[in-house]
């Protein structure tokens, strides 16, 4: 194995994106940094580094712990990272998650026009 590799290819093998494109597009907008520095796509990834994204209002920490040449299955690939993100951003990420949705009984059916009103009008304030 090689001792570095790309940063959006480890991404994307690693399975933390779908594609490597959009790993490419992250690290180009500045939400992917290594060591607290911002990163390009091109920057290599060494053992032991520890790399932060940020996923809206989300930053997931991870130290890289094993390089891979190619994508492989998703048992493989937690083998060769570990996630150092820390329970309060889990915890905030499950709150922002719960703020955004709306719950409505099985079999309600759909909303009236008076509930579509009080919900948007929830939605605002």
């Amino acid at each position: 194995m090689r001792d570095c590799i790309r940063i959006d290819k480890w991404l994307w093998t690693v399975r933390l994106f779908k594609t490597r494109s959009q790993a490419t597009e992250v690290c180009k907008s500045g939400k992917v940094s290594i060591d607290n520095q911002m990163v390009k796509p091109s920057r290599d990834v060494r053992l032991g580094d520890e790399i932060s994204i940020k996923f809206n209002q989300f930053v997931k920490k991870v130290k890289v712990t094993g390089i891979l040449k190619n994508r492989v299955s998703a048992t493989i690939a937690a083998q060769n990272m570990e996630d150092i993100t820390s329970e309060e951003e889990y915890n905030k990420r499950e709150m922002i998650n719960s703020t955004n949705s709306e719950y409505r009984d099985r079999g309600a059916g759909r909303p009236t026009k008076k509930d579509r009103r009080n919900i948007s009008q929830l939605k605002r304030n």
